[in-house]
């Protein structure tokens, strides 16, 4: 099984994020931001889910040989792990910047 930083450093590197042109300089947007970010994610994530359930359905349907259900299934099971560890992140730094004090 893969680790949850593991789903998102994979992630990051694949290209679907560029960590480089993350944030801003001088009040201009050099990039995605961080909202864009979580948003791409999601969508690739729910994109993934459908393609799979899509594949599942043809498969029943013997419209589709099971390699192709199985990587399908496998690409949305490595969406949601990248979703959960980014979740798992946002929630560890709110933690932290929870117990900072004022």
């Amino acid at each position: 099984m893969i680790t949850a930083l593991a789903a998102a450093k994979a992630y990051a590197s694949s290209g679907a994020m560029s960590v480089g042109s993350v944030g801003s300089i001088g009040g201009q947007k050099n990039g995605l931001d961080f909202g864009d970010i979580l948003k791409s994610a999601m969508t690739d994530a729910t994109k993934a889910s459908k393609v799979a359930e899509h594949k599942i359905a043809d498969q029943v349907a013997g419209k589709a040989e099971l390699v192709d259900v199985v990587t399908a299934i496998s690409s949305a099971e490595a969406s949601l792990e990248t979703v959960m560890s980014i979740r798992d992140q946002v929630i560890s730094a709110y933690q932290e910047i929870m117990r900072m004090p004022i």
